[in-house]
């Protein structure tokens, strides 16, 4: 009974992991836009890029039509379509229809039937993301497993691509009630202009009552009869 029991918690996981990569596949296939989304290198014509055994995950979206020299491009051999090559765009050849030459970094020249004459036919993607040496794992494993941890790997690295874009869109929605100084309340544009309002209407306000006290008070000195008797009292006085 207990045999059974564990027997059949072992097939229930193998099971669920199956059916997990299977997901994890046809996502990527979905996400990249071809049939196998990551490529292991095999050869050493694209050190030191690339290194034997980095995984490449392959952008299939990327139009033919959009590719430049630079850009670093998995095809299938010209030839005969019998190897899959990772390569960089050497040169344009034609441009109706589009036809590119490539050559791997460690090569001295591009190889013809190899390098060139790619079109759209032999165009599988373009390299968005490298892995370095993953690959080993194609090696110390046999398939299905090694093929699972790359999937894991893969499916992981786009997990993360996927919070990271979704927190730099987040971001950009600042709060205006922020404020970098938590010492330091946040500035509201309406407010302050009303605060410079009420500061100028106070300002006015005693001004006003500046002059007013000015203007009494000359009225005061005016109007005192002592102030007024005064000169007369000294005019009757130079008289006599």
């Amino acid at each position: 009974m207990g045999k059974s029991s564990v027997s059949k918690g072992v097939v229930k996981d193998i099971i669920i992991v199956a059916i997990g990569v299977i997901v994890i596949w046809l996502a990527l296939q979905v996400a990249f836009g071809t049939q196998n989304p990551f490529y292991v290198v095999a050869s050493g014509s694209m050190i030191p890029e690339l290194l034997v055994y980095d995984v490449l995950i392959v952008q299939g979206h990327e139009p033919f039509e959009e590719i430049q020299v630079g850009d670093i491009i998995v095809f299938n051999r010209p030839s005969d379509h019998d190897r899959v090559i990772v390569h960089r765009v050497a040169s344009i050849i034609d441009d109706n229809p589009k036809t590119i030459r490539t050559k791997g970094d460690a090569n001295p020249a591009s190889i013809p039937g190899t390098d060139f004459p790619i079109t759209e036919e032999e165009y599988i993607g373009k390299v968005a993301y490298v892995i370095p040496q993953i690959g080993y794992v194609t090696q110390i494993l046999k398939p299905p497993t090694n093929y699972i941890i790359i999937a894991i790997v893969v499916g992981i690295m786009i997990a993360k691509q996927m919070v990271k874009k979704k927190k730099e869109k987040e971001l950009t929605f600042e709060d205006p009630f922020d404020s970098k100084d938590s010492d330091k309340p946040p500035e509201i544009p309406e407010l302050e202009k009303l605060k410079k309002d009420l500061e100028y209407s106070q300002e006015e306000s005693n001004e006003s009552e500046n002059s007013i006290k000015e203007n009494s008070n000359v009225a005061d000195v005016n109007t005192d009869p002592k102030n007024q008797e005064k000169p007369k009292k000294e005019l009757d006085k130079k008289e006599k």
